[in-house]
């Protein structure tokens, strides 16, 4: 790394989120939650799923990828998020799930934030309040891995375009 002209080694991890669509989201949706976990023995578990109102899932999957190994897919009725705690934010009065269990397949883990106050309010680029940040991914109450969770329209419906 360069800082001040000055060349460092450094070590560590990064993460990189890059969206590749915003344009398909039915009319019905409110909006979604998104997982992206880097699981400590080399593997990743991404899951997914559309909200309609009401938090129904109008769709969901995830996909599972051991450290050597074929990457599993999982349809819709084995994919199932289900929110355990709330944090309300002082700025914006929404409610937002900051401890989760998730089901894929057969494995049941939990998600944990590392803080909950995560919230981004971009309505002057976007137009959208949003969270997105770090969580802690528990299995047998062991910490499994660590990762990134991103959920829209728990305040107004989210709208892309």
């Amino acid at each position: 790394m360069t800082l001040a002209g000055r060349t460092h080694a450094v070590t560590g991890k990064a993460w990189l989120d890059h969206e590749w669509s915003s344009e398909l989201l039915p009319q019905d949706a409110q909006g979604w939650d998104w997982i992206g976990i880097n699981l400590h023995d080399g593997g990743a578990l991404m899951a997914f799923r559309m909200r309609g109102e009401k938090d129904s899932a109008l769709w969901s999957a995830a996909s599972y990828r051991p450290e050597n190994g074929a990457t599993q897919t999982f349809p819709h009725a084995a994919v199932e998020f289900q929110p355990l705690r709330h944090w309300r934010s002082p700025r914006t009065a929404i409610n937002y799930p900051v401890a989760w269990r998730l089901r894929v397949g057969n494995r049941h883990l939990e998600l944990h934030t590392l803080m909950p106050d995560q919230e981004l309010d971009s309505r002057h680029s976007t137009g959208a309040i949003y969270w997105e940040g770090a969580v802690r991914v528990l299995e047998n109450e062991r910490e499994v891995g660590r990762g990134y969770l991103e959920m829209t329209g728990y305040g107004e419906k989210i709208r892309l375009g």
